[in-house]
């Protein structure tokens, strides 16, 4: 094997521990919660030593940022292959569903950006983070401009249509990860489509009476 194969092979093998590594934090996370997991906690779950972290990442932020990271890429990809649907209503039942069908994980992730954010962690991956969001929230914009154009949608600015959207993703995760809740709500496949159906007419023209723009 020459020089650039074993080279190439190397780092192969980094970002395959290093996607292992990320893995097995993110189940921890959800096991025990991220102020519990350790540095040789995750190394365990590897099997590997708890040095061979520190090759990878210098802090849990590193990690937490990392996953935050991965999490807007997957919402990215999901956008990107529903952006030319003639389905206008798809991409925002694709946004509900990917933030509600996993609610410990977005829970998470919304715990681990206000750590960051605190403790003014890795600036420029928190800069990508936002980046990634930023380029979301512009093809999310341009979908609700098409569809307040063609009178679908209240005339108002499309952040009001996303941030209505986020709130109401939010709130469905809270209600969904609540004991209380939980023992009340028996189908809960069934609830989350019914969320999932009030986000799509969320917004919708004529909700605001004679406060819409165009009215």
């Amino acid at each position: 094997m020459g020089d650039l194969e074993k080279a190439t092979q190397r780092a192969r093998e980094f970002h395959q521990r290093e996607r292992e590594i990320v893995d097995a934090a993110l189940e921890l996370f959800l096991e025990h919660g991220e102020d519990k997991v350790t540095v040789e906690m995750i190394a365990d779950r590897v099997g590997i030593g708890k040095g061979t972290i520190y090759k990878h990442f210098q802090t849990k932020n590193e990690i937490y940022l990392l996953l935050m990271i991965q999490y807007e890429e997957e919402l990215a990809r999901v956008f990107e292959e529903i952006a030319d649907s003639d389905d206008k209503e798809r991409l925002t039942r694709e946004y509900f569903r990917f933030r509600i069908s996993d609610p410990q994980r977005y829970q998470l992730f919304d715990r681990l950006e206000h750590k960051v954010i605190k403790d003014q962690a890795v600036p420029e991956m928190v800069d990508k983070l936002h980046r990634i969001r930023e380029s979301n929230f512009e093809l999310l914009g341009n979908i609700i401009k098409e569809r307040i154009d063609d009178g679908t949608l209240e005339d108002v600015p499309p952040m009001y249509h996303i941030c209505a959207a986020w709130a109401l993703a939010h709130g469905a995760v809270g209600l969904m990860e609540s004991p209380f809740y939980q023992g009340m709500i028996e189908d809960k496949d069934d609830f989350l489509d019914f969320l999932i159906n009030i986000g799509i007419r969320m917004g919708n023209k004529g909700q605001r009476g004679n406060k819409s723009k165009t009215e």
